[in-house]
């Protein structure tokens, strides 16, 4: 069964990028355009891993984060923040919300599809 990867991010090019990138790659896909639009996914589906921009509107990757981890279902799931953000007390907050790991934007596919697959379970 393909794993599935929920991708949270304004921006309508990365989204697209994204979403084609992990498919070629093997993955099921799924797409939001902030936080608060990928809350709906959460709906007791399997999601593999999330992936969120940090900086959205309506709700941010950090808020997203903390909404997951209080679900039952999703709170030991895989989130790797994706995002132009590499301030240590960006990263720190991301963590201490629960994030997983960070990965800086612009992103080499490759290398982000390797951490996807190393991270998800």
């Amino acid at each position: 069964m393909l794993k599935q990867i929920l991708i949270a991010d304004d921006s309508e090019s990365i989204r697209e990028v994204l979403a084609f990138s992990l498919t070629n790659a093997g993955f099921q896909v799924l797409v939001a355009i902030d936080g608060a639009d990928a809350l709906r996914f959460f709906d007791g589906r399997t999601i593999d891993l999330l992936l969120t921009d940090f900086h959205m509107p309506n709700m941010n990757g950090l808020e997203l984060i903390g909404k997951v981890r209080e679900l039952e279902q999703y709170k030991y799931i895989p989130i790797l923040v994706l995002t132009t953000e590499n301030q240590k007390s960006f990263i720190q907050n991301a963590k201490d919300a629960g994030a997983t790991g960070w990965l800086l934007k612009p992103f080499n596919t490759e290398k982000l599809i390797q951490t996807l697959r190393k991270v998800i379970r």
